[in-house]
């Protein structure tokens, strides 16, 4: 009588619970389960700090938490990737990654405004101000990198954004005859985004502002800027 010989199942090594658990953690990426997805990424961390996947981890958990729309733990996780690994190969996209999270929690918090670009000097942006000193940043570091591109296109929006509120915030200074406040805007508006196409009518501002103090010698200064601005924008348009 012949017995049929069962094989006994291996038992689990430290090596093969770490690769089981970071395929799962990829198939739920692979099928959008970010939630759970974390839960398996953050366990892999936790349980193999220096293990074989531990670096592809650190860097995956920065992308689940933004997809999840955690943005501030993808901001979390960014940092402490470029601070453990500041020469790794995906470094660049922890950097790009910390800029678009502060990005896209602006712009969550801009579709609270009752009437879609109707933003007053009373709005908080200090979100999409480090947005933007974070790609500028990123720039700066991987102007080559993959993601630069993308990173221009959202500064250009942050840029805008960031420039009707400082004039917003001039003009209302003016209204209140708040002068010299509604200079230093416009100072830091000039200074700090150059290329903003309202750089006409901030200088415009300044203008006025120096006439209503009385500032003649300043106001003329001012306005020589403005006539050699408008004189090179028309250049440039030709």
């Amino acid at each position: 009588m012949g017995c049929a010989t069962q094989k006994k199942e291996e038992p689990l090594t430290p090596a093969t619970v770490e690769k089981q658990i970071y395929d799962q953690a990829q198939e739920r990426i692979k099928t959008g389960n970010f939630s759970m997805a974390i839960d398996s990424l953050e366990n892999l961390e936790r349980r193999f700090p220096f293990g074989k996947y531990a670096e592809q981890a650190q860097a995956e958990l920065i992308y689940v938490y933004y997809e999840n729309r955690l943005y501030d733990s993808a901001v979390v996780a960014a940092e402490r990737f470029i601070s453990l690994h500041p020469r790794h190969p995906n470094t660049d996209y922890a950097y790009y990654m910390k800029g678009l999270a502060k990005f896209s929690k602006e712009k969550e918090l801009l579709s609270t405004v009752p009437i879609l670009g109707e933003l007053t000097y009373k709005r908080d942006l200090t979100k999409a101000k480090e947005s933007f000193d974070e790609l500028t940043e990123f720039l700066e570091r991987f102007p080559d990198s993959n993601y630069a591109e993308d990173a221009k296109r959202r500064m250009l929006f942050l840029r805008d954004l960031i420039a009707k509120q400082e004039l917003e915030v001039a003009e209302f200074y003016i209204e209140r005859k708040a002068y010299i406040a509604a200079i230093s805007r416009i100072d830091f508006l000039i200074s700090n985004l150059p290329d903003s196409p309202l750089i006409k009518r901030a200088l415009e501002i300044k203008v006025q502002a120096y006439d209503f103090m009385g500032k003649k010698d300043l106001k003329n200064q001012a306005a020589e800027v403005l006539k050699r601005f408008i004189k090179a924008s028309e250049k440039n348009s030709n």
